[in-house]
């Protein structure tokens, strides 16, 4: 049995779960997401908690076990409270500017500045020129997002220029000067 997979799910207050075999919605106050559970995995409420349940013991419902079970968490963690992820840009230069919630300016040190578009579901904020917030209700999508602005600059190694995770470590590497 799954380790992950066989823990119940708690709903909190002020989360709305439906659950019609495979198919899960789930609604709170931030906004509403919907899931249809891979392979045979099913899932059912039994009061304030949802737990996930698979068929047989193929190697493919085992996989599905676990994960089934932190996506339907997932979603009831970003209707009630949501995701967000901060990004750190550094570099003499480099600077975000918001367009609105749903887009992004940036000057990486290429020829022209950079246009980044929000997908749905997903807001920008930028509190200084140098850090980006990202926030949503959908997971996947806020680390996706994160990761493509990311992409567009990597940090590198030697001056450690680029946009990187808050709290990320980049591991330097001595230059030419070292002999």
């Amino acid at each position: 049995m799954s380790r992950i997979g066989k823990e119940p799910i708690t709903v909190p207050s002020g989360v709305d779960v439906n659950v019609a075999g495979q198919h899960v919605k789930v609604k709170g106050s931030k906004g509403e997401l919907e899931l249809d559970l891979p392979g045979g995995i099913t899932a059912r409420q039994d009061g304030e908690e949802i737990l996930v349940e698979r068929p047989d013991e193929t190697r493919e419902n085992r996989a599905f076990h676990g994960l089934s079970r932190t996506l339907i968490n997932n979603m009831i963690i970003g209707v009630s409270e949501g995701f967000k992820k901060e990004l750190e840009i550094v570099g003499v230069g480099y600077r975000a500017a918001a367009k609105g919630k749903d887009g992004l300016t940036l000057s990486l040190g290429f020829s022209h500045p950079v246009e980044v578009k929000a997908p749905a579901g997903v807001e920008f904020e930028v509190p200084e020129p140098t850090r980006i917030f990202i926030s949503g209700i959908d997971k996947q999508a806020v680390g996706q997002t994160a990761a493509d602005i990311r992409s567009l600059r990597k940090p590198e190694p030697y001056k450690g220029k680029g946009i990187k995770y808050a709290g990320e470590h980049i591991i330097r590497k001595a230059g030419k000067a070292a002999k």
